[in-house]
């Protein structure tokens, strides 16, 4: 009779084994694989949805604490409403307020968009007179990144110049159907500007105010109606719009003796850029021509940069090439030939690099475990198992892309993570097949039914278990939840379809492959070396109780050892590792009310004496006044409201990281060590080297948030933190967000004089504002890409400094001409600092990054703890949060650590806790299997022993490569192998289980299963070594890893001679209970195992 199995893995492999459809099915998988790869979006980072929202509102005249009271509290006790928001971040400056509401991780934008408007607007009521309505509504999202920017330059080209190029450049760019926006960075914009000259006013008796009212009517004009003529509508229009400098020159703005003045007569009339309000500069490195830059400049030149962002969905390499395509096409006709155009940010071309790399990882790691199989069992089992890893990868892809994933480096290391594993169900049953087959008791075809029904429950249980353990890091929440959740949803899909190809496409390879095989001999497992072998080591310890104990004290010293190496620091925690990019940023923040040139100064004295002396630099942009292009590190950080004076930012572009002999992130400690000396000399009060995160963007990696409802000890407080922070020699990149003393001139209007010369407050206000910065009149109705305003000003020069300023003469209506102090009062006051909030709390922030030997943000908080928290203050013991902020109300000082800090708590708290459950669903899962509440114990014991292989592997790789940390990857590691490893204690365990329902004697059956099941328990650890190795060198996942191999070499090794003497010992003391049961003597075990 046609052997047919039991259990559903038999069965599926009697239905599938020479099914004529089986091969379609795994032709149909192929394409699907082909499908997705072709259709879903490439890119180099996870799509992470965490809408941002920012609520910004003018409030003229206000002080800080004034702004916070009557603007900012309102709004956030209205947004606090909302549901979905996890934080409000707020700050109130001079005049201005902005509250930021960050939704948690997941929420719809357009969802948190309308609700947070809805809100926002029934709240209006509460805002006083004097704000500016609406406020300012801006959402910002991942999707706003740009992902490739364009600087333009040219030795024969001014700012001005370059802009008007840039301008046409991006309406055209934004034709593209995949770009969802488009924004140049620097350059002067179109403007006519109208240069009062104040002694042809006095000659010609014309009063400034009278200008403006001249230049608003003469540009004011539209359709008045229209009336009918011959059956015809002729609409009327009333007017002349302005249009150019020619039609505001020739405007009459008075009579002169008659004479009509026009405005050429009394002011120059300027059509071009304004004042510089900020700059934007291009220089090179010595690597420049790597990057194919031609000319090395001595210094720098003014550039702009466009910067291109995609719609959400779309393919970051499509959209790249499309828009590079389109540049060039415009080269020659709206780029003319002598302005460059350099790439200064391209992550279409990185995402495309690493998907490459990744695409080859995978093809080694599934070519290597194919090769393991063939030297251990042959190639036509190598075949089989070749067969089916490419099916499982193909639908891999196909149910990630149903799921909404996009190709990025972590869905395909997921796939790489899951190449040893998914290969082990495929292992399990070619071996048993294989098995089978050499013994020869029966036909191929039911030795590979057989073989398969087998194994095919412990599979099953095996495979639930993984996935058991993988599923619940799923639910890590926060900003690092989408980093993750790639990884055990794909590999949990790709594991469940490693065991349903096992029971169906494997059998049918093999009897494709296997059924004309010859049998040259019959099996018999006790004349093979390693039944002598394991017989040695496993007979003593299940005939000496004493070498037994001695054996788990031994296990429990080296489980004891291996955790004692993170408390000495041999191991270093940190969150996640340094990734090795091809760009960096050093940000400067100049004392508040440094002017622009200085800062722009200080800027360019860093980038010529250090960042362009760097052999790996090949350029670089300079952004002083203005926001560089953000990365997803810059929307989190808000560096695109970075628009001050006193703000510059310098971004460097290094050669690609093949051809450059140091890491970015060594190049960032050497080029910290360099600048900081240099920036102190200049007066930087904050400077940062910001490397690109290799995952969740914080505000810095180690922050002190100081909270107190008195603001000024607050500050107090947070300036003595900065000075213990720059005395650490583990803290470097300090920052404070607390601003420096500094002056205003306080200008009062006497109104009784004001009114007495026929002015008021908003005519004065206007005067004031033309010697300033200019009045903003009226916008040109023009057809160029942005508007033109027209500009009233007196020119620079003619007022400079407060008392110019004052002695600025007015013609009032009476005709008398009067300076502007015998109007005004004037003080001179202090500028009150800017108050920063945190869920409706006042704080101060303290940051810095980490350096010294432990490069972990908590080592570095460790160091400086004890000073921190005993800092003087009127409110006695400062209170410490790691994890919560402190309660509201409370009047005491408070230090809550944040930054990388919190991210590490609160993920290794959701990986704990995903343990914890991936534990007890395992636990349940054997329970259930095996009916026997000890049977669970005995399986599960070698999860912990993957540590003694994991901390030492982290130590030893530490050793011979550098900077690798026990980092969240390798805890995603150390929870994967709690399900992988159980395989191996499944197998052993079902077989002695098996073995004993055959009759067969407790020792032996022990002995067999060691024996047996060792060689698909090493095949499965070494395919598991084999595809981790590929991704060993990563800078990012090296710590998962590490823990796969180094966790299934000091496991497994364990848990095949443990296992058998814990499983001995639990089965003999419950058989010992049953009667007539005789326990054979240790002789007896001895001679009836070791006899040959």
């Amino acid at each position: 009779m046609e052997a047919i199995g039991k259990g559903l893995a038999g069965k599926l492999a009697a239905a599938f084994i020479d099914n004529k459809l089986t091969g379609i099915l795994v032709i149909v998988s192929f394409f699907l694989g082909f499908i997705a790869v072709m259709t879903t979006p490439k890119q180099e980072d996870p799509d992470i949805v965490v809408p941002m929202i920012d609520v910004i509102v003018q409030y003229p005249g206000a002080t800080p604490p004034v702004v916070e009271k009557k603007v900012v509290e309102p709004i956030e006790h209205q947004l606090w409403q909302l549901k979905d928001i996890e934080y409000l971040y707020s700050a109130a400056g001079d005049g201005w307020g902005i509250v930021t509401a960050r939704f948690y991780v997941g929420t719809d934008p357009v969802k948190a968009l309308v609700e947070l408007n809805s809100k926002l607007m029934e709240g209006v009521t509460h805002i006083p007179d004097g704000v500016k309505l609406p406020p300012l509504i801006m959402s910002k999202s991942i999707d706003d990144v740009p992902i490739l920017t364009l600087t333009l330059w040219g030795k024969n080209y001014d700012s001005y110049e370059l802009y008007r190029i840039a301008a046409a450049l991006e309406e055209e760019l934004t034709k593209i159907n995949e770009v969802s926006d488009v924004f140049v960075v620097g350059g002067e914009k179109r403007k006519i500007t109208v240069y009062l000259d104040p002694q042809k006013l006095e000659a010609y008796h014309v009063n400034p105010l009278q200008v403006i009212q001249v230049l608003k009517a003469a540009n004011f004009g539209g359709d008045n109606g229209f009336f009918v003529k011959d059956n015809r509508v002729i609409t009327v229009q009333t007017g002349k719009f302005i249009k150019d400098k020619r039609d505001v020159e020739n405007i009459v703005v008075a009579v002169y003796r008659g004479k009509p003045v026009f405005l050429k007569d009394i002011a120059k009339v300027v059509d071009g850029p304004g004042e510089v309000k900020h700059y934007v500069l291009f220089g090179t490195g010595p690597a420049h021509e790597e990057k194919g830059i031609k000319e090395d400049l001595k210094g720098e030149l003014p550039a702009v940069t466009i910067a291109v962002a995609k719609k959400k969905g779309t393919n970051a390499v499509d959209v790249a090439e499309k828009v590079l395509k389109a540049v060039e096409r415009m080269k020659g006709t709206i780029i003319p030939d002598d302005v460059h155009v350099t790439v200064t940010r391209n992550y279409g071309k990185t995402a495309e690099e690493k998907f490459d790399e990744l695409i080859k990882h995978l093809f080694i790691a599934t070519f290597s475990v194919v090769l393991l199989i063939a030297v251990a069992l042959g190639w036509r089992e190598a075949i089989v198992v070749g067969i089916t890893v490419p099916v499982i990868l193909a639908l891999t892809l196909f149910f990630s892309k149903l799921y909404g994933f996009t190709l990025n480096r972590v869905t395909l290391f997921a796939l790489i993570f899951s190449i040893g594993v998914l290969v082990d169900a495929a292992i399990v049953v070619i071996e048993n097949i294989h098995r089978w087959m050499s013994m020869g008791k029966v036909t191929p075809r039911e030795a590979i039914i057989l073989a398969t029904d087998e194994v095919g429950n412990p599979n099953i249980l095996a495979t639930a278990t993984i996935i058991a353990a993988l599923i619940p890091m799923a639910f890590v929440g926060g900003l690092m939840g989408p980093y993750m959740r790639p990884i055990p949803i794909n590999a949990s899909t790709a594991i469940a379809l490693s065991a349903l190809i096992a029971f169906t496409i494997t059998p049918w390879a093999a009897y494709l492959l296997l059924k004309n095989v010859h049998v040259h001999e019959e099996y018999d497992v006790r004349k093979t070396f390693f039944w002598k072998l394991y017989t040695k080591i496993v007979v003593p310890l299940i005939t000496s109780p004493a070498k037994k104990w001695a054996f788990y004290l031994t296990v429990l010293a080296m489980l004891a050892f291996s955790l004692w190496m993170l408390v000495a620091k041999l191991v270093v925690v940190k969150l996640l590792p340094y990734d090795n990019k091809s760009e960096l940023n050093i940000v400067i923040d100049m004392p508040e009310g440094t002017s622009l040139e200085e800062t722009a100064r200080v800027a360019k004295t860093i980038a010529d004496e250090i960042v362009k002396k760097q052999n790996i630099v090949t350029d670089y942009q300079i952004y002083v006044g203005t926001a560089a292009p953000f990365d997803f590190n810059g929307l989190v950080r808000h560096y695109y409201l970075r628009k001050y004076p006193w703000q510059a930012e310098i971004h460097i572009n290094l050669v690609d990281k093949e051809h450059r002999a140091i890491s970015s992130h060594e190049f960032a400690k050497l080029l910290r060590k360099k600048v900081h000396p240099l920036a102190k000399k200049l007066g930087v009060k904050n400077l940062q080297v910001v490397e690109i995160p290799p995952g969740p963007p914080v505000l810095s990696p180690i922050v002190a948030e100081v909270y107190n409802h008195d603001y000024k000890v607050a500050q107090e407080v947070a300036w003595k933190v900065r000075q213990i922070f720059e005395e650490s020699p583990s803290i470097t990149d300090v920052a404070i967000y607390a601003d420096v003393d500094r002056k205003k001139y306080r200008i009062e209007i006497d109104e009784q004089k004001a009114k007495q010369n026929g002015l008021d407050k908003r005519q004065i206000w206007a005067i004031v504002a033309m010697a300033l910065y200019g009045y903003d009149v009226t916008t040109l109705k023009t057809t160029d890409f942005e508007k033109v305003p027209l500009i009233v000003k007196f020119p620079e020069g003619k007022v400079s400094g407060i008392d110019r300023l004052l002695n600025t003469k007015i013609m009032t209506p009476l005709g008398k001409e009067v300076p502007l102090k015998e109007l005004v009062k004037v003080e001179k006051v202090p500028v009150e600092h800017t108050i920063y909030r945190k869920n409706m709390r006042r704080v101060v922030y303290v940051c810095g990054d980490v350096a010294g030997k432990y490069e972990a943000p908590i080592y570095s908080i460790l160091d400086v703890r004890d000073k921190v928290l005993s800092i003087p203050n009127p409110y006695g013991k400062i209170e410490e949060y790691w994890y919560h902020l402190p309660p509201a109300g409370d009047k005491h000082v408070a230090i809550k650590w944040d930054g990388e800090m919190h991210i590490t708590i609160r993920v290794f708290k959701d990986l704990g806790l995903a343990f914890a459950g991936a534990v007890f669903l395992i636990w349940v899962l054997i329970l259930a299997w095996f009916k026997d509440y000890r049977i669970p114990g005995i399986i599960m014991a070698p999860i912990p022993l993957t540590l003694v292989g994991i901390i030492p592997g982290h130590w030893l790789m530490d050793k011979i490569m550098g900077n690798v940390f026990f980092t969240a990857t390798s805890m995603i590691g150390f929870i994967a192998l709690a399900g992988i490893i159980i395989r191996n204690s499944i197998l052993l365990v079902d077989f002695a289980e098996q073995r004993l329902r055959e009759g067969v004697p407790l020792h032996v059956a022990v002995v067999e299963s060691g024996v047996i099941r060792t060689r698909p328990v090493l095949l499965t650890a070494a395919a598991l070594i084999v595809g981790a190795f590929v991704i060993i060198f990563d800078p990012i996942f090296n710590g998962l890893a590490v823990s796969l191999i180094f966790g299934t070499i000091g496991s497994t090794t364990l848990t095949l001679v443990l296992i058998p003497v814990m499983y001995y010992y639990s089965k003999l003391k419950r058989l010992k209970k049953q009667p007539g049961y005789v326990v054979p003597s240790p002789e007896e075990v001895k001679k009836d195992l070791l006899a040959d």
